[in-house]
């Protein structure tokens, strides 16, 4: 027995040490954990035990250059779920499909999900919110969110762009500015259990968001109406893919106005706006609608180039007018043609010849030979000189996303017919924006100026916290030939091809233009740009109108479909901006108006103010342009009541739509 205790001894010996250095490997794990690692853990436990539920900030508003609302956040709610809060999830799950109007199943599968938050639902309206609230689901938060809204539908669309769900800009100035816009989401941070329940000892704190900047445009909301209206009615009378139209300010390079049609409303921006086209949006598959998204977004004017045709002519004039190789009395001849480098370049009216003419007359006639024999006369060098001088080979650098850029042809590469081509605007590609940029310099007394679209940033209190000033680029023609060429471009539309854009008592400058349109790197037969650009008053020029229309179907003349509707956008535009007229004698005679009272119409139904404004003798449009009802309200009007204008006078009328 004897010896079986001593064994017994030596094995309880074994054990206790045994059990002693698992002991003491457990404290030293313990203390590693505790103490070396201990922060890590830390941390990692206070992860666990925190639900972070986000606020969205509040994304800026964006203003036209007077304050009118042109993209807003509108306050919302977003319905939130921490599933392990929620006791009976059946339950929770009916009460909240019946208030939300949502399927019952989706819902529950949803509060279902074994995850620490999930999203309920999306922008609910303040009724629906209080409703939950009322029935004080447990596990069931609502907190407040924002919605963008766009009071005009689809008016400056592709200047101002548009944002995906998440609020995020995703085109125009919506994504040129996000940043900006944004501002700083806020946190509502809480501690919870492993199960989700609330700690007693928890905390809870609500971070507030910091609200986006204002950003405050360079567009005029009354031009750029007058602008969509003039396109909108362009397009339908020609038929055409599109049309598109830039007012720029020549003294600032300021955007008064820009605009594309078709376009799109940044409310629904995957909805195409033609029922037509809607039809067929429904059919197609996810790459399609993806390549049809971004049709639908891109910004022509910004983005694509185009053979700008004859008033590309007006910077060859330039080029010659300021080297001294030309003068307005400068004599030519055109024999229908020219040829250059042995090959024969025809004038658009080759079939009965200008033959001779001043410079002025040719440049009124638009012949081809006289710009021929003006860019040879300035050699390559020179030509080329201009060309980046006036902005072509470099973006414009407008604060607009997308910019594209000018195809010129390499100087050692062109050659002689290149550089004839070139000079009457074939040959050459450049954007819409590249282009009236470059002929408000022949506007501002040979001044390049930067053109842009945002004028200011502001917070919510209105204080300015940054203005864009206006950028002189270089000095790129004298005053006097800039002058030079207004007076000619004047006698264009007195006496040359660009008469549809003349207008009684005002001083109208311009440049018609027709150039082939290039399709899969070949001239298309049939497809054309029809074009004009138009400067007014040419004594003080005030605004530049830079006017396409893509593939019109019938006459696809620049000085016939193109000029009237410069002529009207002019006209309305010179009107707003309380520009003068200046009638001479055999226009007062003709044309002169008495001046008549602008009548109080606002809150009136919009039949009686339409009969109001005619018993003024007074015009009318409305903003929105299409009004479905008759008894839709005035909500406000422009010019005031009580302002004097002259009888025909076209009054604005900003209306809402009321049901029958």
């Amino acid at each position: 027995m004897s010896n079986l205790s001593i064994v017994n001894k030596k094995r309880l010996v074994f054990i206790l040490f045994f059990v002693c250095f698992v002991f003491f490997a457990l404290i030293v794990r313990l203390g590693w954990i505790q103490i070396v690692n201990g922060e890590e853990f830390r941390m990692l436990a206070i992860q666990q035990q925190t639900r972070d539920v986000p606020i969205t900030a509040k994304r800026g508003t964006i203003y036209d250059r007077n304050g009118k609302e042109l993209a807003v956040s509108v306050t919302t709610f977003t319905v939130w779920a921490t599933p392990a809060e929620i006791e009976s999830k059946d339950v929770t799950a009916k009460s909240l499909a019946d208030i939300l109007e949502m399927d019952e199943k989706k819902v529950l599968e949803n509060i279902s999900q074994k995850k620490g938050l999930v999203k309920v639902a999306k922008w609910i309206d303040k009724e629906k919110a209080n409703k939950i609230i009322k029935e004080k689901l447990k596990g069931i938060q609502v907190a407040q969110d924002f919605k963008r809204f766009y009071p005009y539908g689809n008016f400056a669309s592709h200047v101002i762009g548009h944002t995906r769900v998440d609020n995020q800009g995703i085109a125009g100035i919506e994504l040129k500015y996000d940043k900006v816009l944004s501002g700083l989401p806020g946190r509502w941070i809480k501690n919870t259990d492993a199960a989700g329940r609330r700690l007693p000892y928890g905390i809870e704190k609500y971070y507030e968001p910091i609200n986006g900047l204002n950003v405050i445009l360079t567009i005029d909301e009354v031009i750029q109406h007058f602008t969509e209206k003039a396109i909108e009615n362009a397009l339908v009378k020609t038929k055409a893919k599109r049309v598109m139209a830039i007012v720029m300010q020549p003294k600032t390079g300021d955007i008064l106005a820009m605009a594309v049609k078709p376009d799109y409303d940044p409310n629904e921006p995957r909805i195409p706006l033609d029922s037509l086209e809607r039809q067929k949006y429904e059919a197609l598959d996810t790459s399609e609608k993806q390549k049809l998204w971004n049709k639908m977004w891109r910004n022509p004017m910004i983005s694509d180039t185009y053979e700008p045709g004859s008033t590309f002519k007006l910077i060859t004039s330039a080029a010659g007018l300021e080297e001294g190789i030309v003068e307005p009395n400068s004599p030519f001849y055109s024999p229908g043609y020219a040829i250059v480098a042995g090959q024969k370049i025809k004038c658009w009216r080759h079939y009965r010849p200008h033959g001779h003419q001043t410079f002025t007359e040719g440049v009124q006639n638009s012949c081809n030979p006289v710009f021929i024999e003006v860019a040879q006369k300035l050699g390559a060098e020179k030509f080329y000189k201009y060309l980046d001088a006036f902005g072509f080979n470099d973006k414009t650098k407008i604060d607009l996303p997308g910019e594209g850029k000018a195809i010129i042809q390499n100087m050692n590469s062109a050659g002689p017919v290149g550089l004839a081509t070139m000079s009457f605007g074939h040959g050459i590609s450049v954007t819409p924006i590249q282009l009236i940029t470059a002929l408000s310099s022949v506007a501002n007394d040979g001044k390049l100026m930067q053109p842009r679209v945002v004028k200011e940033l502001t917070d919510d209190s209105g204080n300015v916290i940054h203005r864009y000033e206006p950028k002189f680029i270089r000095q790129v023609l004298s005053e006097k030939t800039s002058k030079e060429l207004r007076l000619i471009m004047e006698t264009v539309v007195n006496d040359g091809s660009g008469k549809k854009a003349y207008i009684p008592g005002f001083r109208v400058g311009g440049k018609t233009g027709t150039a082939d349109k290039i399709v899969d790197g070949r001239y298309a037969k049939g497809s054309v740009y029809s074009s004009f650009v138009g400067v007014a008053p040419v004594n003080d020029p005030e605004v530049v109108v830079l006017l396409i229309i893509d593939e019109p179907q019938g006459i696809h003349f620049g000085s016939q479909i193109a000029a009237p509707a410069v002529q009207e956008i002019l006209r309305d535009t010179l009107r707003y901006m309380e520009v003068e007229p200046q009638y001479n004698e055999e226009e007062k005679k003709k044309f002169e108006r008495e001046e008549v009272v602008v009548p109080e119409v606002r809150s009136l139904k919009l039949h009686e103010a339409a009969k109001k404004l005619s018993n003024s003798n007074l015009e009318y449009n409305t903003e929105p342009i299409h009004v479905k009802s008759g008894n839709a309200v005035v909500m406000d009007q422009f010019p005031k009541p009580g302002s004097m204008v002259e009888e025909k006078s076209m009054i604005i009328l900003f209306v809402k739509e009321e049901s029958e």
